[in-house]
Parts: C-alpha cells; sequence; structure tokens
C-alpha cells in the first residue's frame, strides 16, 4: 500500500544500514502506530492524525541518520578548530607565494602586464585546491577516527592582546602598492609606453638620458618609502621623528621631478616627433609647469595630511 507511513518507512529505511532495516522498520511503524492509534483515541480523524505523527516526527532523512548514528555534517567539532586554523595559516601566504612566482616567471618570459593575470588566476586555483584537499582530509578523518588525541587547550595558548594602531594595514598596503607601481612603471615605461614611432617601436615618455643619474636616483628615493611605510606600520603610530623623515623623502623625490619639468629635461625630446603640440617649445613649457605644480600640490597636500596626523597622534 502507498499510505504516507509507508512512504515514510521507505524514504527512512533506504538511508540506515540493510542489516539493521527490518529491525528500524518493526520499531518505527510499532511507534507510528501507537502515536496514530492515541490520536485517534481522543476523536481525531484517522487521515489528518496519519499526517500530523508524521510530520511530527519530521525528515525521515534526520531520523535514519539518529538511527544510524550518522553525523551530518562535514567535519565535526573535534577537529573543527584545528582544520579553521590549519586553512588560514595555508592561505595567509601559499597562494600569494605561488602566483607572485608565476607572474614573474611570466614577466621574464615577455608576457608584460598580462602576467598579473596569471598570477592572481594562479594564486585562486591554489586557494581553491588547498581548501579542498584540506577539507577533504579533515572530514574523512573525522569519519574515521571519531576519537581525537589531541593536545588540551592551555592558558599559554591565549594570544597577545591585540594593540591598538594609528596607521592602519589597509593604508600601508595601499601605499607600498602605488611605490611599487610606480617604481616598476620607470624601466616598463621605457621599453612598452603609449607613444610609438611609425615602425612600431616603443618611445619612452621619459628622457632616457635620465638614467645616467637622475632615474636611478629617484628609484632609490621610492625604495626607501617603502621601508619607511613597513616601519611606520611596525612603530604603529606618527611622531614628529617619522613626520621628518616623511618630509625629506617627499623633498628627495619632488624637488627633482618639479626642477627636471621646468628645466624641459624630464620628457624624452623625440615624442615631439609623434606628437605634434609637443614639437613646440612654449607647449613643452607649458606641460613641464603643470607638472612642477602638479607635484608642489601634492607635496603640499601630503604635508598637510601628515602634519595633522602627527598632532593628533602625538598629543
Amino acid at each position: 500500500m502507498n499510505t504516507l507511513t509507508n512512504r515514510y518507512l521507505a524514504a527512512t529505511l533506504r538511508s540506515v544500514p540493510a542489516q539493521r532495516r527490518d529491525e528500524i522498520a518493526t520499531e518505527l511503524r510499532a511507534s507510528i502506530d501507537d502515536m496514530i492509534e492515541g490520536r485517534t483515541d481522543g476523536g481525531a480523524d484517522p487521515v489528518t492524525a496519519e499526517r500530523e505523527v508524521l510530520t511530527e516526527l519530521g525528515n525521515p532523512d534526520l531520523l535514519a541518520a539518529r538511527y544510524a548514528d550518522r553525523r551530518l555534517q562535514l567535519i565535526g567539532p573535534t577537529y573543527y578548530l584545528v582544520w579553521l586554523r590549519l586553512l588560514k595559516l595555508l592561505l595567509s601566504f601559499i597562494p600569494a607565494l605561488v602566483g607572485t612566482v608565476i607572474a614573474v616567471i611570466d614577466v621574464a618570459d615577455g608576457k608584460g602586464f598580462g602576467a598579473i593575470g596569471s598570477g592572481i588566476g594562479t594564486a585562486i586555483e591554489v586557494a581553491v585546491q588547498i581548501a579542498f584537499w584540506l577539507t577533504l582530509t579533515f572530514a574523512l578523518i573525522d569519519r574515521f577516527q571519531p576519537v581525537a588525541s589531541l593536545p588540551d587547550w592551555t592558558v599559554d595558548q591565549l594570544p597577545d592582546a591585540p594593540v591598538h594602531r594609528d596607521i592602519s594595514l589597509t593604508d600601508t598596503i595601499a601605499s607600498v602598492a602605488m611605490l611599487v607601481l610606480t617604481i616598476g612603471y620607470l624601466p616598463f615605461q621605457h621599453y612598452q609606453s603609449w607613444v610609438h614611432e611609425t615602425d612600431g617601436s616603443n618611445i619612452p615618455i621619459l628622457d632616457p638620458a635620465l638614467w645616467s643619474f637622475w632615474l636611478p636616483a629617484l628609484i632609490v628615493v621610492l625604495l626607501a618609502d617603502v621601508v619607511f611605510e613597513i616601519l611606520k606600520y611596525r612603530i604603529g603610530h606618527w611622531s614628529w621623528t617619522l613626520f621628518g623623515v616623511k618630509a625629506l623623502l617627499n623633498l628627495a623625490f619632488s624637488l627633482p621631478l618639479a626642477w627636471l619639468a621646468l628645466s624641459d629635461r624630464l620628457l624624452n625630446p623625440a615624442l615631439g616627433d609623434r606628437l605634434s603640440w609637443l614639437a613646440d617649445g612654449d607647449n613643452r613649457n607649458t606641460l613641464g609647469a603643470a607638472i612642477a605644480v602638479g607635484v608642489a600640490v601634492i607635496l603640499v597636500w601630503d604635508l598637510i595630511e601628515t602634519t595633522t596626523k602627527t598632532r593628533r597622534q602625538a598629543a
């Protein structure tokens, strides 16, 4: 008979061990019949009573899991914290490390900015693989080794209380990333820019003669800026000493850049062969003045912002 009770029994028994099905079927059918009888003795309609009893028993898959003593979870509480800690540790550096290695290899192969995409894609793929295989391993351990011999927790494992930082990690990462991109662009534009000769060869934006001194010097200043940003984050707050170092680094970069722009030594003279408006001396002087003014505005703005932060945090 295709009654609700028979359908419920069939749905429950399909998920229990075969050797226990007869025993569970007899026990469960007797329980259902008793519960239905109890309701009908009170005057309930048999069909309504059957539906109410089965609804009260709940999802047959959950009931079958209880009969089979089977866990309805991928990783139980015994191993969950170990799994989570190990997952965070592995994901914190392995994907980034592998992605960076792939990107460097692709750059060496001449893929240019395409190397960034391949590096990011590889990092994502590695992260997915780590999460999958680690989770699978712990799920199998949890299924086949339910009794764990993990070390007990002690108060010695308590982490240090977090130290309040006025300088955030996000700001530091953004600053370092911008500096690294700037350092990378200086040699990159020498080999690949948006201006090309009629034969397709590259025209650097900056005067190649600057590589004799000025561009290497500016790169050294930018590298010093990277070190400064890392040290600033380690210290955790602004001080007047940090302000002085920051001001010197800003001046060491901005003043030569502005002077080169005003003296018409910054841009590549060959640009005038492809960009006619740059062939005119007045236009070049105007552009140089605009660059110098832009550099000065950025310098002053950064000094004002840094002064404000230093006053607030050093007070």
